[in-house]
C-alpha cells in the first residue's frame, strides 16, 4: 500500500477536532497502515493545542505542527505538504477540519488515482453551505474554468487526494489564496486531474472563518495564476504586445495633430496633445518592461541549466 498523508489544517477547530479526527484515523487505517495524518495548527487561539494532545494519546499516529501565527490556509498546506514529503509520503490528501468532509470518501478518491490520474478532487455538487456562499461559489468555479481553460466543478473544495510529485510541484505556488487553485495549477503543469462527486456535511461546529473578501482575493490569485499559466516563459509577449498597441495608438494620434498643425491650426493646447504622447511614453516602458522581463528568464533558465 502507498504510504499515505493526511494534511488537515486547522484554525480554531478545536471541537471539529475531536469528532473527525478520530474517523480519519480510522480509514488511514485501512488504506495505509503507515500513513499519518497531520494536522496544521494555523495559530488558533482557542485549545486546538490541548485537543491535539488528548487526541495524540489514543491515536499515535496524528502528528501535530502549530505554526505560531495564523499564515493563511495555503501556508499551511505548504508546510504540512512539506513535512508530508520529507517523510517520505506517496499519496498526500488534503482535507478541512470542519466535519464537512466525509472521511468515508477517501478509499474512492485514492481509488480513483489507480485510473491514471495524478489528482483528485472531491467535487462537493450538493453543498451543504449557506445560500449565498453556495451560489457564490457556483459563479466562482465558471468563472475559474472559464479563464483558466480547465473543466471542473468544484476548484475550491478542500478535499483533494494527490501522487507526491504532484504535492511537490505545487509547493511554490502555495500563497497567498492559490490553495484554490491547485487543479488549475497541476493540470497546467501536465498533471492528470478529474473530479469525484462526494458527500458533503454541514458544519459541525463553529462557523466558516471565510468572509466576501475572499472572493475579490481569489479573482486577483485566479489573474496571476492565469499569467504565469501564460506568460511565465515569454513575458515580453504580453508586454510587448501591449506596449505595441499603446505606441500605435500614440504614434496615430500625433500623425494626426501633425497634419492638423500643417494645415495651420494650433495644437498646443489641446488634450489630445498630452494623450498621444502619454500612450507613446507608455508603450516604450511596456515594451522595455517586456524585455527585461525576457533577461530574468533568460539568465534563470541558463542557471538551471548549468545546474544540470
Amino acid at each position: 500500500m502507498a504510504v499515505t498523508w493526511v494534511v488537515v489544517p486547522a484554525y480554531n477547530e478545536d471541537d471539529n477536532l475531536v469528532d473527525v479526527m478520530p474517523r480519519i484515523v480510522a480509514q488511514l487505517a485501512i488504506l495505509s497502515p503507515e500513513g499519518k495524518l497531520l494536522i496544521v495548527d494555523d495559530g488558533s487561539t482557542d485549545l486546538t493545542d490541548q485537543a491535539v494532545a488528548v487526541l495524540q494519546q489514543a491515536h499515535p499516529e496524528i502528528e501535530y505542527l502549530p505554526l505560531g501565527r495564523n499564515m493563511g490556509k495555503a501556508a499551511a498546506l505548504q508546510r504540512g505538504f512539506q513535512v508530508a514529503l520529507d517523510e517520505g509520503a506517496e499519496i498526500v490528501v488534503m482535507m478541512d477540519a470542519d466535519g464537512q468532509d466525509d472521511p468515508a470518501e477517501l478509499p474512492g478518491l485514492i481509488e480513483k488515482l489507480d485510473d491514471g490520474y495524478d489528482l483528485v478532487t472531491g467535487a462537493r455538487l450538493d453543498r451543504r453551505d449557506r445560500f449565498v456562499k453556495k451560489y457564490t461559489s457556483r459563479v466562482y468555479n465558471k468563472t475559474t474554468s472559464m479563464i483558466a481553460g480547465v473543466p471542473g466543478k468544484d476548484f475550491n473544495s478542500g478535499f483533494k487526494v494527490m501522487r507526491a510529485k504532484v504535492a511537490e510541484n505545487v509547493l511554490p505556488m502555495m500563497y497567498g489564496e492559490m490553495h484554490r487553485y491547485l487543479t488549475v495549477i497541476a493540470a497546467w503543469q501536465g498533471h492528470k486531474v478529474t473530479e469525484v462527486p462526494v458527500e458533503h456535511h454541514p458544519r459541525l461546529h463553529g462557523a466558516s472563518k471565510y468572509g466576501l473578501a475572499r472572493f475579490w482575493r481569489g479573482f486577483m490569485d485566479l489573474m496571476t495564476v492565469r499569467f504565469i499559466m501564460s506568460y511565465e516563459s515569454r513575458p515580453s509577449h504580453l508586454f510587448g504586445g501591449l506596449g505595441l498597441i499603446s505606441s500605435f495608438v500614440g504614434v496615430v494620434i500625433l500623425v494626426y495633430l501633425a497634419i492638423v498643425w500643417l494645415l495651420g491650426e494650433s495644437i498646443g493646447d489641446r488634450p489630445l496633445l498630452i494623450a498621444g504622447f502619454l500612450f507613446v511614453t507608455v508603450g516604450v516602458q511596456l515594451l522595455v518592461f517586456g524585455l527585461l522581463a525576457e533577461l530574468i528568464v533568460y539568465g534563470r533558465n541558463r542557471e538551471l541549466g548549468s545546474r544540470r
